[in-house]
């Protein structure tokens, strides 16, 4: 059985197009893209997961009583879909420790800089790539990591480095990072992850 995996987004979901696209190529064999979670209704990632034939769901964050209401109703439709592991491809929500705890070294996220620089709370989407532009560097790119309780704290599983050119803007560096590094490392580590995880099913 392959392992079962959710990737939780908010929005136009170009790290979920990466994913289909390596699954269509045979290049995810352990696991199965089996949920896209959204918490926003209008994400253009949703349209892509239809597109792909993968089941969706939406969890307004808005719509929840609180954080926990929130968790629990993401529980709730994970455990109907019978998942295993969750990659994080853009999803504007921080989960709690309790959540992650329950998925432990099985929650993935990618982030558009080498950590640990430009990363952690508040550092996300543009504002990195603009932190990482006003701050000066040389090089910057992407790292995929496990999710803990603390923003980008988790073990880093891959990384890759993006070359900052003269001229680049926020926009134009964040679309190459996107291409050179985002969408190559996040089908790999995902690869990585769904093998380990079924694995273990297999040696119990």
């Amino acid at each position: 059985m392959r392992t079962r995996i959710a990737v939780f987004v908010s929005g136009g979901g170009t790290n979920l197009q990466a994913l289909i696209d390596a699954e269509k190529k045979g290049q995810i064999p352990d696991g199965e893209l089996a949920l896209v979670l959204s918490s926003r209704a209008d994400a253009y990632a949703l349209k892509r997961a239809e597109a792909a034939g993968i089941p969706t769901a939406v969890v307004s964050r808005k719509e929840a009583r609180d954080a926990a209401d929130f968790e629990e109703k993401i529980l709730s439709s994970l455990s109907a879909h019978g998942i295993e592991m969750i990659v994080l491809a853009g999803f504007m929500s921080i989960l709690s420790g309790d959540f992650t705890a329950r998925f432990k070294d099985r929650i993935l996220n990618v982030h558009p800089s080498l950590i640990p620089s430009f990363c952690g709370a508040g550092f996300y989407g543009l504002r990195v790539h603009d932190a990482a532009l006003a701050y000066g560097v040389k090089v910057t790119g992407a790292t995929v990591h496990y999710v803990n309780e603390i923003p980008d704290g988790g073990q880093i599983l891959l990384q890759k480095a993006v070359d900052i050119l003269a001229g680049d803007t926020p926009e134009i560096l964040q679309k190459r990072v996107m291409e050179q590094a985002e969408w190559i490392l996040l089908p790999k580590a995902t690869a990585m992850v769904a093998k380990r995880i079924r694995d273990e099913k297999t040696e119990k």
